[in-house]
């Protein structure tokens, strides 16, 4: 009992010492020369200042994978993993980490004097206009940079060394997935739309358990890379060149992939944009530069995994205490499993 309440005693300290972080990097005088308005947005697991022409992301003290956050050297730790994996596909817009001090008069400053009290990854702004899925809502994506974007990932994966995974170590990570895909999207809690969704996921268990060689030859084949592991169209700016930003940083294990999976996943939320062509050029495009044409149905089952994948990230908001935009994420896992459905529909085709 006294360890609870020692732990929920920390978790309140942190809350206020958060807000006050939060108040004094959302006012302009925290940036040296700066004098507009400070853009804030809150994310799941960060708080992200904008300035004319810098972000700032500050990391909320909360468990990640396989790291507690509420630990301020975890924090830095991370901070300095997502400078370090971002720049191989951003090399210019991440810039650095910078400390945040208190000095002894109890004022805050950026790269000031005084005790660390947090760390923020710093990161040049990128015109918001030509990020991928701003893009598509304005109508302004061409065929021309989404190859430019499909050259600049098959370079990335081609310059990756295979990660040494045993073909049943991958196959269990589909395994586990599905397992808890099944939990979430199939709790009672939720109202979603029943039809179609416990035939999908037992034809993607089917695919599992009787064909697990369509999943096992990737890793046999040394296809598995240490990858992005978030490819969304809100993380891949139509620079020239292209830049992908946001890495998933936090757990190594979510970003060993096949570069077609990531693909797969990205072509799936263009699609869920109204792009369903953007995903079949990147596939196209990559397997030309990688030499590696995977099967058909591979991708009908990456898609599908992912979509419910999402679904279930998409309705796992509602499980926390004090879910943000509740009225979204029921919808949105609605979606997602309408393009799992018609993916798997894929796996049958002749």
């Amino acid at each position: 009992m006294a360890k609870d309440s020692s732990r929920n005693s920390a978790a309140a300290t942190n809350d206020i010492s958060l807000r006050g972080k939060v108040a004094f990097l959302s006012s302009p005088q925290a940036y040296t020369g700066f004098e507009g308005e400070v853009d804030v947005k809150e994310t799941h697991m960060a708080w992200v200042f904008l300035t004319e022409d810098r972000v700032y992301k500050l990391k909320k003290p909360v468990e990640y994978n396989h790291r507690d956050c509420h630990v301020l050297r975890d924090r830095e730790f991370l901070c300095h993993e997502e400078v370090r994996l971002n720049r191989r596909l951003a090399p210019e817009v991440y810039l650095g980490v910078a400390s945040l001090r208190l000095d002894s008069e109890g004022r805050l400053a950026l790269n000031g004097e005084g005790e660390v009290v947090d760390w923020l990854v710093v990161m040049k702004r990128l015109p918001e206009h030509l990020m991928l899925d701003v893009a598509l809502s304005q109508g302004t994506v061409t065929k021309a940079g989404v190859t430019r974007v499909a050259e600049r990932l098959s370079s990335f994966y081609q310059g990756l060394e295979p990660v040494e995974m045993s073909v049943e170590t991958y196959l269990d990570h589909f395994k586990c997935e599905l397992d808890r895909n099944r939990e979430v999207i199939t709790d009672a809690r939720f109202s979603l739309a029943r039809d179609g969704v416990a035939p999908m996921l037992d034809r993607l268990d089917r695919l599992v358990d009787q064909e697990p060689d369509l999943l096992r030859e990737r890793a046999r084949q040394g296809r598995i890379v240490e990858g992005h592991g978030d490819l969304r169209p809100e993380h891949v700016c139509l620079s020239e060149p292209p830049v992908v930003i946001d890495c998933l940083e936090f757990s190594r294990p979510l970003r060993l992939v096949d570069p077609f999976d990531e693909l797969s996943f990205l072509g799936l939320e263009c699609d869920r944009l109204g792009a369903a062509w953007i995903g079949e050029l990147l596939v196209n495009e990559c397997a030309q530069t990688l030499l590696d044409w995977p099967d058909r149905r591979l991708l009908a089952f990456y898609t599908a995994y992912r979509a419910c994948l999402r679904a279930r990230l998409s309705l796992a908001h509602l499980l926390e205490p004090d879910p943000r935009t509740p009225d979204k994420w029921e919808p949105q896992a609605e979606d997602y499993l309408a393009l799992g459905q018609r993916a798997c529909r894929e796996l049958d085709a002749p």
